[in-house]
């Protein structure tokens, strides 16, 4: 009885891993010949444990990746253009934390979008927020913000994470205000926030893209964008041809 109410109390107090693990110990004979201090140990051990992959859980979940990708199991087995040097300072999420931009770009089917999500899941491990976006649709509720007055609270929930995802990159014709709405994102993330995006356009061409009769508009989202920013560019067949022809 006395057992029972030390584990539903565990579970009040919202310390759900130390239940789990006092129960496991309860039923294991190897745990019965520790000391007090081994089986307290164990259970703090459970309980942190717990709360790092619930967090993981949440930050996954709110990052909202399109693939299910992870940095293992990127195949550096043909020549795309990937410096194992440079990936692993990627993997260590280090430019997220100092708020370096990232901008991978390369042909249809090269693994740029897939990248981008193995490094965002890197980063959710690693404690850091993660957020993707398809740049297109991203503009949309940008624009559907101004009509029903969600703009600022759209564009905070973009600016307040670590890691901000932009997907499709130049993949929409953009206007006055699409342009306007990207400045602000951009904006709202320089300084001490990381953004990556994704392109089939290569960095010297985004400036037309941007430009749309307005350099100075332009000027200003890539001065933000690209300046010091860490770059992949990816070549070579689409990964998902390869792929298929290995099946």
């Amino acid at each position: 009885m006395l057992t029972q109410q030390t584990i539903n109390k565990l579970s009040v107090m919202k310390l759900n891993g130390m239940s789990k693990g006092f129960e496991e110990q309860l039923s294991s004979a190897a745990a019965q010949g520790l000391s007090f201090e081994e089986r307290f140990g164990m259970l703090v051990d459970h309980e942190q444990t717990f709360r790092e992959n619930q967090r993981l859980k949440r930050l996954l979940k709110t990052a909202k990746l399109k693939a299910n990708a992870c940095v293992e199991d990127i195949d550096y087995s043909h020549s795309r253009g990937l410096d194992r040097a440079q990936m692993a300072y990627l993997n260590s999420s280090d430019w997220i934390r100092q708020g370096f931009n990232l901008i991978l770009t390369g042909p249809t089917g090269c693994g740029k979008t897939w990248i981008a999500c193995a490094l965002g899941n890197q980063a959710c491990r690693h404690g850091l927020s993660v957020l993707f976006q398809r740049v297109p649709l991203m503009l949309e509720e940008l624009q559907l913000g101004h009509a029903d007055g969600s703009f600022r609270k759209r564009l905070m929930a973009l600016a307040k994470v670590d890691l901000l995802i932009l997907d499709d990159f130049g993949a929409a014709t953009l206007n006055a205000q699409n342009r306007g709405d990207l400045l602000e994102v951009i904006d709202s993330r320089s300084g001490g926030k990381a953004t990556a995006i994704t392109s089939q356009i290569q960095v010297e061409l985004l400036h037309d893209y941007l430009s749309g009769g307005n350099p100075t508009m332009a000027d200003a989202i890539l001065d933000r964008l690209v300046s010091g920013a860490l770059r992949i560019n990816l070549k070579g067949d689409s990964m998902r041809k390869l792929r298929a022809l290995k099946l």
